[in-house]
């Protein structure tokens, strides 16, 4: 048997705010490109604590719309942000990466429009799956 699955739910939901939390204070010292992926990482994990709680034993992969997308069975609610939510997938990769950005750097690249985007983006993302797991999801 694995973990109980609102303890599981929890500890990744309890990572996703510390990563928005992170993106915020990115913004403020100008950290852009952190600031992007950061948001990116709080929004995935907010949907993976959603797989958790509905008794998935382990939730693969990285793309926001992707793992948004998959909450469509126990939570179409979560799943009709995916269309809207997916552009986090752009601060997976390029924001760390030189090579995924020819000729520039992601520090240069990435501005606080992006961030500002990443972060609201992420933001509904947390207050969906809040929302969900406070109505108390059915298990799979």
């Amino acid at each position: 048997m694995g973990p109980d699955p609102k303890a599981e739910a929890a500890r990744w939901f309890e990572q996703a705010e510390a990563d928005l939390d992170t993106a915020r204070k990115l913004v403020e010292i100008h950290i852009f490109y952190a600031a992007c992926f950061f948001a990116q990482q709080s929004a995935e994990k907010a949907l993976k604590a959603a797989h958790y709680a509905a008794g998935a034993r382990i939730v693969l992969g990285h793309s926001v719309g992707a793992v948004a997308r998959a909450t469509q069975p126990f939570a179409p609610a979560i799943a009709a942000l995916a269309d809207t939510v997916e552009r986090l997938d752009l601060y997976y990769i390029p924001t760390r990466y030189p090579n995924s950005l020819p000729d520039s750097v992601p520090a240069r690249v990435f501005k606080a429009e992006d961030a500002a985007t990443a972060i609201d983006l992420a933001t509904r993302v947390r207050h969906a799956v809040a929302a969900w797991l406070e109505a108390g999801p059915p298990v799979r």
